[in-house]
C-alpha cells in the first residue's frame, strides 16, 4: 500500500529522494483520517527548515493539522496546483506532493521508517 521507495515519519508525511531533492506529501492513511481537504498552506519558495520543524498546515472539513519536515533542506518548488485542486490530497496521496526540498543533511533519512515500518505503524 504504501511505495517501497519512500521513507515515512510517524507524523504521517513521505518523501520521495531522488539525488539531493527529497519531494514531500502525505500519507494515504492520514488523508483518510483528515477526511476531505479543503486547503493546503503551502511555504514560500527559499523558506529553509530542519527536521520535524512545521513547514505548512493542511485543512480538512473534519480538522487542521501541521506539516511537519521530513528531512532538513530549503523548499525549491511548490505544488501550486494544491491550492485550486487541494482535494487532489484525497485522491492521490502519494502522488500529490506538497514541497520540494534541497536536502541539506541527507544522512537524516535513516532515521525516517521505510514502508514496511510505516504499514506496522498504522495497522
Amino acid at each position: 500500500m504504501y511505495p517501497t521507495d519512500y521513507r515515512y515519519t510517524k507524523d504521517h508525511e513521505w518523501i520521495s529522494i531522488t539525488g539531493a531533492r527529497g519531494r514531500v506529501g502525505i500519507t494515504d492513511y492520514a488523508q483518510r483520517q483528515l477526511g476531505d481537504v479543503v486547503y493546503v498552506e503551502l511555504p514560500e519558495v527559499g523558506k529553509v527548515f530542519k527536521r520535524g520543524q512545521p513547514f505548512g498546515t493542511i485543512e480538512s472539513v473534519k480538522a487542521v493539522s501541521e506539516l511537519y519536515c521530513p528531512m532538513s533542506g530549503e523548499v525549491v518548488e511548490v505544488n501550486a496546483s494544491l491550492i485550486t485542486k487541494p482535494e487532489a490530497i484525497n485522491t492521490a496521496p502519494h502522488d500529490a506532493w506538497i514541497v520540494v526540498l534541497a536536502l541539506s543533511e541527507p544522512g537524516e533519512v535513516e532515521s525516517l521508517l521505510d514502508s514496511a515500518q510505516y504499514g506496522a505503524l498504522v495497522k
